[in-house]
């Protein structure tokens, strides 16, 4: 039974809530812009915006069971992993968050992601080289982050960004093989289309730059809060030092199965150029230097 007292609110930063907030509010405007051209062109959105998103729905409902099956992950019970189950509950009962559900993933690569519509109905999933590679502090202190992907409601964030994404691509595929293999007239009953296919690329491009900028945030947040659960801001920054410096000796069949998951990993499954190129994830160094910040902060400032 929980002790009242021991209780504690999440704390989160709020610079980076704002910012997420503002980049959701771009979204919102560029494709409410987009929407009007493609009504004034006379395209019939309703339709295409149902199929849309049943997928999003569907996606979001099966996201935990998605996630497991394309990186391979198997459900733990708590006598396969005391020790981790034990870790888990022990962050999670610090700020009455739910159980989450515990998988294991066996990759070389230390790694590890959070998913599920809600608290509720949150898994939480390692790798066995995270398993062996970290320490005890590091890995609770990675705990902490993936926790703090549930309570932030981060999959919510993803579905409603990725929704808008997804519509665009639709869309561009559409209207792509309807100039291909549609009715020409001499009338120029293509000519919308045409229009309509050109805005959707730009419309796709800006919006795909605007969700990897959420998402960038969303892990900047869910370092901060998961800082806050673990109470070790410099555990965590211990931890994705060591995850960045052993990048080049994963084997590449380890980092393509994970990079199904890539939005949803504490570090992501690709290495070089690509790392930081239109990334799901905020440059490691970034990161680290936040961390060190806030331990600072944590060690001589506000912590109690």
């Amino acid at each position: 039974m929980r002790n009242p007292q021991s209780v504690r609110k999440l704390k989160r930063d709020p610079g980076i809530v704002s910012r997420m907030y503002f980049t959701m509010l771009l979204i919102g405007i560029v494709y409410g812009v987009f929407a009007y051209i493609l009504m004034r062109l006379g395209i019939p959105l309703a339709f295409i915006g149902i199929i849309v998103l049943g997928l999003a729905v569907f996606q979001y409902y099966m996201s935990d069971r998605l996630v497991m099956m394309s990186t391979g992950a198997k459900e733990l019970s708590e006598e396969d992993a005391p020790e981790l189950f034990a870790m888990i509950r022990e962050l999670a009962d610090r700020y009455e968050m739910p159980m989450p559900k515990v998988a294991i993933i066996q990759s070389a690569m230390p790694n590890a992601f959070a998913t599920g519509r809600n608290p509720n109905n949150a898994l939480v999933a390692v790798t066995t080289g995270i398993l062996q590679r970290l320490t005890r502090r590091e890995l609770r202190a990675v705990l902490g982050h993936e926790l703090a992907h549930v309570a932030n409601r981060d999959m919510k964030v993803l579905a409603i960004s990725n929704f808008f994404v997804t519509l665009t691509s639709f869309l561009m595929t559409m209207f792509f093989f309807n100039m291909l293999f549609g009715r020409r007239d001499a009338g120029g009953g293509s000519a919308p289309f045409m229009i309509a296919y050109l805005v959707t690329i730009l419309v796709y491009f800006v919006g795909k730059l605007l969700v990897l900028a959420l998402t960038r945030y969303r892990e900047y947040g869910a370092d901060h809060t998961g800082a806050e659960i673990s109470g070790d801001p410099g555990g965590l920054a211990d931890a994705l030092q060591k995850i960045s410096m052993g990048m080049d000796y994963i084997p590449d069949d380890d980092l393509r199965r994970l990079q199904t998951a890539q939005a949803f990993l504490i570090a992501p499954a690709i290495r070089g150029f690509a790392a930081n190129m239109f990334s799901t994830h905020p440059p490691m160094e970034e990161r680290i230097a936040r961390l060190r910040e806030l331990e600072a902060e944590m060690r001589y400032g506000y912590r109690n």
